[in-house]
């Protein structure tokens, strides 16, 4: 045989023997080779949504005094007269109101419970038909549809509208803020920082600019952007202040003059006031015509009962209700939900 293939075979039995002898020693090391495809990693896991908290863990103050009220008469076998003043005490004591109080435990005489599960759910129906409402959706029919959102300082009041905002923005809808709340210093600030959370165009105007000027430029703004929703957050401002509920009035008056009608005013009022908030309802309405009411701080509070207080005094359907400091925390108002939060077992 000629030299020359002899060395060419043995180069040739040498290399295929250091490639056998490596893929041994690969698989063994337990890496795979070069030349073999590797497996797809596999996709990342997304992290597990955490349990939405129950509306009656947010309730819980609320439930808990009302609750520890009214443990002796649910826990009744039997129903006698000396029960009713407790149950009209304990709903005066959450906030519900006197006059809705006195109605309440009227009705549930009048349902005749003779033990404390019949007495429990009689509550819950009376109580349910007080907040008997079937529209409390917002209304937002207009291209772009006004909100002007108002209320006095301290109240969350802008946050809420981030949340608003934010909501509307999941939904698929275009927002525009206005900043109208000229007065107090960076105002204009705090709604801008929540904008650029949200994803939505803020205007605003000079510190002690005219509040309408600047509720004019965010509606132009809106049309122009051809947004589907214009936001409008006023200054906050005690209802005793005639002057500057006049201003609110103006900014009002010019809205509806350039949109030819406002979509929605909601009244934000701070649910740990209790039957305070009655009365700054009662001069909102007076002054700029309430469509809704914000019911924030529900969760920080042991008077819950303010939502029935506020429907039965004013005619005014509870829209939203705060629960929390997540911008997912303002949530819709169901008022089944709601009694239950606060009543059922």
């Amino acid at each position: 045989m000629d030299t020359s293939l002899i060395i060419v075979l043995a180069v040739v039995a040498v290399v295929l023997v250091g490639i056998v002898v490596w893929l041994v020693v690969s698989r063994s090391r337990g890496e795979a080779p070069t030349t073999t495809p590797s497996a797809e990693p596999a996709a990342p896991t997304a992290p597990a949504a955490p349990d939405e908290k129950g509306l009656r863990d947010r309730l819980s103050r609320s439930r808990s005094a009302l609750t520890a009220s009214l443990g002796g008469l649910f826990g009744a076998t039997s129903i006698d007269d000396s029960v009713w003043v407790e149950l009209e005490d304990a709903l005066v004591a959450a906030d519900v109101g006197p006059g809705t109080a006195a109605e309440v435990v009227a009705g549930v005489r009048e349902r005749k419970p003779a033990t404390g599960d019949e007495a429990r759910t009689a509550l819950e129906q009376e109580l349910e038909s007080v907040l008997d409402r079937s529209d409390r959706d917002l209304h937002l029919s207009s291209a772009p549809s006004v909100v002007v959102v108002v209320g006095v300082n301290g109240t969350g009041k802008t946050t809420s509208i981030a949340k608003i905002a934010k909501h509307l923005v999941d939904d698929g809808r275009s927002v525009v803020l206005g900043a109208a709340d000229t007065f107090r210093a960076a105002a204009d600030t705090q709604l801008r920082t929540w904008g650029d959370r949200v994803g939505v165009p803020v205007v605003s105007g000079a510190q002690g600019s005219d509040p309408a000027s600047v509720a004019f430029d965010a509606y132009a703004t809106g049309v122009k952007d051809e947004a589907d929703v214009v936001i409008i957050d006023t200054a906050g401002r005690l209802h005793s202040q005639s002057n500057l509920m006049d201003e609110l009035g103006k900014v009002v008056r010019v809205l509806d003059r350039e949109a030819g009608s406002i979509d929605e005013i909601l009244l934000v009022l701070d649910g740990t006031v209790g039957q305070n908030g009655i009365v700054q309802a009662h001069a909102f309405t007076d002054a700029v015509g309430v469509t809704g009411v914000v019911l924030t701080k529900l969760d920080g509070t042991a008077r819950g009962g303010v939502a029935i207080a506020v429907e039965r005094d004013l005619n005014i359907p509870v829209k939203l209700i705060g629960v929390g400091e997540g911008m997912d925390d303002l949530i819709p108002f169901e008022p089944v939900a709601f009694v239950e939060a606060l009543v059922a077992e």
